[in-house]
């Protein structure tokens, strides 16, 4: 069945960095979009970034654009959520997902859902 295990979350300082993974297993990984999301306590999951299927073209939350950065690497069935300039209100438990319909910034457009990552950013 489809897996995605999520890693590299942590307590970083604000202005620190830090990369999360996603690994994929059971899936065609290189025919699909993948995505980032995450939810802070009390709040609604909400897009962070995707990436198409080969790479080239990716999408941002207006929130993270110019700090984090998607990318994937098919040959190793990963996707990566490089994440620089962090603030506080990053913190929250970040997921990975595969994209099945059409949209790219609306959680009801993935599935096969990770555990998510924790990232806490103290300031």
């Amino acid at each position: 069945q489809v897996q995605l295990v999520e890693s590299g979350g942590g307590l970083v300082q604000a202005g620190g960095s830090l990369r999360l993974s996603c690994a994929a297993s059971g899936l065609t990984f290189s025919s699909y979009v993948m995505g980032w999301f995450r939810q802070a306590p009390g709040k609604e999951r909400e897009f962070v970034a995707a990436i198409s299927w080969n790479g080239i073209s990716t999408y941002y939350a207006d929130s993270v654009k110019g700090r984090f950065t998607i990318s994937r690497d098919n040959a190793k069935n990963t996707v990566y959520l490089q994440m620089n300039s962090l603030k506080p209100e990053d913190t929250a438990v970040y997921y990975c997902a595969r994209r099945y319909s059409s949209g790219y910034y609306d959680s009801q457009s993935y599935g096969n859902w990770g555990q998510g990552t924790q990232v806490t950013v103290s300031s």
